[in-house]
């Protein structure tokens, strides 16, 4: 009998955690589109991005998922470090009304209310349109149902006469600070190794309303699982780069220091708090709506006080990460790694394709280098320097190839989950902005092949030559800047209309540079191989036009 009842509690906990995961899914994919859009807008100032992260939170119904998703987008550069640390503290607010929820499921009989909205949330999931507002309703329903099965689990354990259980908690000392530490030390080990602060506090609201542990001891594990859910966001930005780093251990440090400050007044504090519930801490006849509503009281007032004291002191938090964490000092990206893209780190759509764009961004800035490398390898004479330079820009040909794969094979992978439609016809474009970077290194490489020919060979251009394909450059120059604009700004502010014009240019100076060329060869202002040289020079320098045009149209969603 002791089995099954063991065997009930984990389940309704894995029910908690699944239920949990599935709600704020949901919640993040129909919200997804508009998550940039809402957390660059509302987070101008530290009020507004603390109100920010607590709806945002309220919404999701996981602080974990917020925190993590704002490291995601510190790392994809989409918000400042200011900005994430105030909406990280939102969401540690917006997180205290999962505490209400699971108090109320312990308070009353719930789980008669959740068979109409598995029911709705089963129908629901097989509409294409509304699948995950389905999800949503399957995920509010196990939740709601695991803490009624929780609860009735707690009570069927009764644990408030489990003599070895009352001994084992009375042996601590509710009034010595020692085990207070004990508590909140454990509550943190255990909501790092769950990954789920809910999870710890439901187990704590069993136990405390079972009557076998007492309300300080409890509060204690809630401190401990404020610290604990930190460990989420701080093992996701683990491969980040250094600012979503940063974010992440300013959570850690905002609860820390929470912690910290509540401990040097935390009898009196608790009182306050369970007061506001018409709880005595000190009592031992307690009913069991007034302790699980005395947790999420304290879990409210501990985060409400907490944020209002250090938002205003987020940038002296700022410099504390910035100097824990410096800034490595920045080396010419000489070998090929991803920044941005870092598996794990956050599973939605809309940090997938965030990711994706910002590595697809870089990548062109890369190309633009070296098209820079090109122009200096064009003019330089020196043997050596040369040769040095056409190894920069072999080695920039494999970095163009690797990220091609590589970014591909992420897309590849974000392809198979459940996408909405505009999201999958968004890496379709994405697929093909990779796939005409690529080209554009190998141009640049085929050029720099040219050039290398041309630097053996006894001949050289002549000045005529030179103009003219500086000229040539220049406007290919220009078509890749339009690129990098178009790929910087939001589809709906680009136009094609700039870059169709510049190809136009491309095309017309082609076409009377090969007339030219013609005429030259027959004046004999050069020979025939030094010609056909720079002819090809031209053409490829065309080709890279067309590449660097793809680019900009499928940036747009333009078919070719």
């Amino acid at each position: 009998m002791t089995t099954i009842i063991a065997f009930q509690l984990l389940g309704s906990l894995a029910l908690l955690i699944f239920g949990m995961k599935i709600m704020s899914e949901a919640l993040q994919k129909m919200a997804g589109p508009q998550l940039r859009h809402i957390l660059s807008a509302m987070t101008t100032n530290r009020l507004s991005g603390m109100f920010t992260g607590m709806l945002l939170t309220v919404a999701v119904q996981s602080s974990s998922a917020t925190t993590v998703m704002t490291v995601s987008f510190v790392n994809a550069g989409l918000l400042a470090l200011s900005q994430a640390i105030s909406v990280i503290m939102g969401a540690n607010i917006g997180t205290t009304l999962t505490a209400w929820i699971m108090s109320a499921g312990f308070s009353f009989r719930i789980t008669d209310f959740v068979w109409p909205v598995f029911f709705v949330g089963i129908l629901l999931i097989y509409s294409k349109k509304y699948r995950d507002i389905g999800d949503f309703l399957y995920g509010v329903a196990f939740m709601f149902f695991s803490l009624g099965m929780m609860s009735q689990t707690g009570k069927a354990m009764d644990l408030g006469h489990n003599q070895s259980l009352i001994e084992f908690f009375s042996s601590f000392d509710t009034s010595s600070y020692s085990s207070i530490l004990i508590f909140l030390l454990l509550g943190t080990v255990l909501t790092c190794i769950v990954q789920s602060s809910a999870a710890v506090m439901a187990i704590t609201m069993v136990l405390c309303t079972s009557g076998v542990l007492p309300i300080y001891l409890g509060i204690a594990l809630v401190m401990g699982e404020n610290i604990g859910t930190t460990m989420t966001a701080n093992l996701a930005a683990l491969t980040a780069n250094t600012q979503a780093r940063r974010a992440a251990l300013a959570h850690l440090a905002f609860n820390v220091i929470g912690v910290s400050w509540v401990l040097i007044v935390f009898y009196p504090f608790v009182d306050t708090a369970c007061s506001f519930v018409g709880l005595d801490p000190s009592s031992s006849s307690q009913t069991v709506t007034k302790v699980s509503f005395a947790l999420a009281a304290f879990h409210t007032a501990f985060n409400v006080t907490n944020t209002s004291i250090l938002i205003w002191f987020i940038p002296q938090i700022e410099r504390f990460v910035c100097r824990i964490l410096p800034e490595k000092q920045a080396k010419e990206d000489e070998s090929f790694r991803l920044r941005y893209i870092h598996a794990g780190i956050m599973n939605t759509p809309e940090i997938f394709v965030l990711e994706a764009h910002k590595e697809t961004l870089l990548f062109a800035e890369r190309m633009q280098k070296m098209l820079g490398m090109v122009k200096e390898l064009l003019h330089e004479k020196n043997d050596k320097n040369f040769k040095q330079v056409f190894e920069r820009i072999k080695k920039y040909e494999d970095i163009s190839d690797n990220m091609e794969i590589e970014i591909g094979r992420y897309l590849e992978h974000v392809s198979d989950a459940r996408l909405s439609d505009e999201t999958k016809g968004r890496i379709r474009d994405m697929m093909r902005e990779i796939s005409e970077l690529e080209s554009i290194g190998d141009a640049c490489y085929n050029i720099a092949r040219i050039l290398m020919r041309k630097h053996e060979s006894p001949e050289d251009f002549i000045q005529s030559q030179y103009d003219a394909i500086n000229e040539m450059m220049k406007l290919v120059d220009k078509a890749i800047n339009q690129m990098l604009i178009a790929l910087r700004e939001r589809r709906e502010d680009t136009s094609i209309i700039p870059s169709n014009s510049i190809e136009k240019e491309i095309n017309e100076l082609r076409d009377e540079l090969k007339l030219r060329n013609t005429s030259d060869v027959n004046a004999h202002k050069y020979g025939f191989g030094i010609g056909t040289m720079f002819i090809d020079v031209i053409s490829e320098c065309e080709k890279l036009g067309d590449y660097v045009l793809n680019v900009v149209e499928a940036r747009l969603g333009k078919e070719q």
